[in-house]
């Protein structure tokens, strides 16, 4: 009929351009409303992080796989959509508040996995563990240097020594997790990965307080001397042995006292203080204020607050977990958004991302070198010991932050790199330690059947 309209055509594409025109006018309207509000863009990137870490984190654990990865990887997918021409979430990556709620998470989190671990502990484990933790830093960071070298001889040596770090660092919550589902969490060889995991952490911890600490030092224009590395290392060393020693003795104190306030909340409030402030005085010797966070959950041991928890009758596990829930997603996501996967264009960062994962690796196969000669198994040990996880990625956000002499010291393709190393070696660990434990336990009931058929003809 002449003068009616055409009808709408569903498949031409036409309400699919108008659907993305309208979000993408409502995005911007809504951006262009909050300048006069700071607030605004926070909370629609605070909803935004947490709906993708939730859903990237539930994929992940159905296929079998820690919810961190999750979150990791939906980062990177967010954060390179502007690759195909939608940069709406650009604004996240922006926007100061986020990058500082992303630190204080970095804080949380390394807060709660002290909190997993005493200092008992760690004095506990024995020479074997240190022997494997002592190999576990030396062997890939020394493999990470060689890698910065071979294909980044244009980086100041800095640059090299800082990829060795990145490399030291272990994420064992994997690990254990795996080791608890197969039932062989109380098995010699996981004690000997948990409590070398332990010593571990804290040694990576303190190598990237003295490599952070140098470059810091070579940016303002001082010399590097064997001395001034001797005075950062001891520095790290005094301060976190000498915060955990005299935690020890104060953080009882603290807590006898906090027990007699009223009011709710006052367990995780001093907590937190405990922490903050530890955190606090970490980054004004100079060192990453997450060594003291470590540090501070390392002191705490349940004897400690015990008259607490059971006035408020929750554990701190418990009342620290709703905080990281919120908070460490934030990290993780905005960690994955800053990888830019066009960067792997260019195939220098492809055989750069490769080598290092090599690296990370064999470092820690290196380092199970150190339960040779007692019975272990040795290849399980190694394989527990190689996920990065977010210990990785803390160490590669520490470098984004770093400059010398107007050069990152982790630029944005060599930290895209660095993050496909995190993300396979914790990808790898789960099915090669389950193949690992499997193979040994095999091996174990031959050589029994072996041992019971000998006897038997005897």
């Amino acid at each position: 009929m002449a003068g009616c309209a055409a009808p709408t055509v569903i498949g031409d594409g036409s309400w699919r351009r108008r659907a993305d025109g309208v979000l993408f006018l409502f995005l911007q309207q809504t951006l262009a409303a909050s300048r006069s509000d700071p607030l605004a863009p926070v909370v629609l990137a605070l909803a935004i992080i947490l709906a993708v870490a939730k859903l990237g984190g539930d994929a992940a654990e159905r296929m079998g796989q820690p919810a961190v990865l999750g979150e990791l990887i939906v980062g990177v997918l967010v954060g390179n959509l502007s690759l195909f021409g939608i940069g709406w979430f650009q604004f996240i990556t922006a926007n100061d508040t986020i990058g500082v709620l992303a630190q204080l998470g970095v804080v949380i989190l390394l807060f709660e996995v002290g909190l997993e671990s005493t200092v008992r502990d760690m004095m506990q484990v024995g020479p074997r563990s240190l022997l494997v933790a002592v190999l576990g830093v030396i062997a890939p960071w020394g493999l990470g240097w060689w890698v910065g070298a071979l294909l980044l001889p244009e980086h100041s040596v800095y640059v090299h020594a800082f990829l060795g770090a990145a490399l030291t660092a272990t994420s064992v919550g994997i690990t254990a997790r795996v080791l608890k589902d197969l039932g062989h969490a109380q098995s010699p060889e996981a004690r000997i990965i948990l409590g070398a995991a332990v010593i571990d952490d804290v040694l990576g911890l303190v190598v990237l307080a003295a490599v952070a600490s140098i470059i810091a030092a070579a940016n303002s224009g001082a010399d590097l001397s064997y001395g001034a590395l001797a005075l950062v290392l001891g520095k790290a060393l005094v301060f976190l042995f000498g915060a955990l020693s005299l935690g020890v003795v104060l953080s009882p104190r603290l807590f006898s006292f906090a027990s007699r306030l009223r009011g709710r909340g006052v367990l995780l409030a001093t907590a937190l203080v405990f922490c903050f402030t530890l955190a606090w005085l970490a980054s004004i010797i100079g060192l990453a204020p997450i060594v003291g966070a470590y540090a501070a959950g390392l002191i705490l041991e349940d004897v400690h607050y015990r008259d607490l928890a059971a006035q408020e009758e929750r554990q701190l596990e418990d009342l620290i977990r709703p905080i990281s829930s919120f908070l460490v997603p934030v990290f993780f996501v905005l960690m994955g958004m800053r990888v830019d996967l066009s960067a792997f264009i260019r195939p220098e960062i492809i055989g750069l991302a490769v080598l290092l994962t090599i690296a990370a690796v064999a470092g820690k196969q290196a380092c199970a070198l150190g339960a040779l000669g007692a019975g272990l198994d040795w290849l399980s040990i190694g394989i527990g010991m190689i996920p990065r996880g977010e210990v990785g990625l803390i160490f590669a956000s520490i470098g984004l932050t770093l400059v010398v002499g107007g050069e990152r010291i982790v630029d944005p393709a060599t930290y895209s790199a660095v993050v496909i190393m995190v993300m396979f070696t914790t990808l790898i660990t789960p099915p090669a330690l389950k193949w690992s434990l499997a193979r040994g336990a095999s091996s174990k009931e031959g050589k029994n059947r072996a041992e019971d058929s000998l006897n038997t003809g005897r």
